[in-house]
């Protein structure tokens, strides 16, 4: 699967979330695209990228910035 995944850095939160199916990569790369143009026009300056994994919870662990707090994140499980 693949993920294009808006974040707010300034904020620190998720902004959208989209899904993509693996054949798909070509409509991913292109919403990939129009989203960010879309921002800059706008002058947003958040960030775009686009993830694969093989579902929502990998990407959700590998990449928990995105989907996390600061206060999650820095909570290390005894």
């Amino acid at each position: 699967m693949i993920f294009l995944i808006e974040y707010d850095r300034g904020r620190g939160h998720l902004v959208t979330i989209q899904t993509f199916v693996n054949g798909d990569r070509h409509e991913a790369e292109e919403q990939r695209l129009q989203l960010e143009l879309n921002l800059k026009s706008r002058g947003v300056e958040n960030e775009v990228v686009l993830l694969e994994a093989s579902n929502e919870k990998a990407v959700r662990r590998t990449h928990r910035r995105y989907f996390e707090d600061l206060v999650e994140l820095t909570n290390i499980p005894s």
